[in-house]
């Protein structure tokens, strides 16, 4: 489940950048119980769903340039590091993306996962990136990303 979290009185889907940081598309989501493992942390598959999770309200709701890409879009690159403990009570994280690159048939997001009521400029307790292609699935090729998704993209490309 997730929600747009708003941040310094914006929009629920956008992020009011701090001088230095890169425009961030901020949602929540929520960890269920089945999240966790023995340990009683977000299991790294989960964490890998709870990224895809993030993504759907920022790339595939139906107002946003990119919604085509729900019908095409491949996952070619997953990197996600582990620099603190997610828990249950931790919900809902506060999952910020933005845009780290960008290419004629690929982008790559990055994402910093936050537990709940964490300071933005707390340190992030996961980062990741996914590198994601538009996908053809008719004649099963890449395809080049249109120019309305490489704009929206574009707004959210780290300088």
């Amino acid at each position: 489940m997730t929600n747009a979290v708003p941040r310094n009185g914006a929009s629920p889907d956008v992020e009011v950048p701090a001088a230095a940081s890169p425009r961030r598309f901020h949602t929540a989501v929520h960890v269920r119980w089945s999240d966790m493992d023995v340990f009683q942390h977000v299991n790294h598959a989960r964490m890998v769903t709870l990224l895809e999770e993030a993504r759907i309200p920022w790339l595939f709701d139906d107002d946003r340039p990119t919604v085509g890409l729900r019908d095409g879009c491949v996952l070619a690159d997953l990197h996600v590091k582990y620099r603190g403990q997610l828990r249950h009570e931790d919900t809902p994280l506060d999952i910020a993306m933005w845009i780290e690159q960008l290419r004629a048939v690929d982008f790559t997001v990055a994402y910093e996962v936050r537990a709940a009521g964490s300071p933005p400029d707390s340190p992030a307790a996961v980062t990741a990136t996914t590198q994601l292609a538009a996908f053809d699935i008719r004649t099963q090729r890449l395809r080049r990303l249109t120019g309305p998704e490489r704009d929206y993209l574009a707004q959210w490309l780290a300088a």
